[in-house]
């Protein structure tokens, strides 16, 4: 088992930033890429982006550029720092970490971002 705590999400106004933490724990050593994705009410959930352990990294076109993902493999949690933020982006945010055995994806309980016009 896998356990994801997530923290950082927030009220913030449009042009600010957050980040987002996500912490992991338990059996991670089948964890390899985490990344994090977000739904808004009535959407579907989408990636935001994702890391692997090596460090390469992967946006959403409308993300990249604003949002940064890292990791620090040592203390197993993962971040996001997303700035120039805009109201499209409220939603929340969820981390994600796929086990690759036995398969399976572990999720968040989500964290919710604000972003006022």
């Amino acid at each position: 088992q896998v356990q994801l705590v997530e923290s950082g999400g927030g009220l913030v106004q449009a042009g600010g930033s957050l980040r987002l933490s996500c912490a992991a724990s338990g059996s991670t050593f089948f964890i390899n890429a985490m990344g994090w994705y977000r739904q808004a009410p009535g959407k579907q959930r989408e990636l935001v982006a994702a890391i692997s352990m090596g460090g390469s990294t992967n946006y959403a076109d409308s993300m990249e550029g604003r949002f940064t993902i890292s990791r620090d493999n040592a203390k197993n949690t993962v971040y996001l720092e997303m700035n120039s933020l805009k109201p499209e982006d409220t939603a929340v945010y969820y981390c994600h970490a796929p086990s690759s055995f036995p398969p399976y994806d572990y999720w968040g309980q989500g964290t919710q971002v604000t972003v006022s016009s």
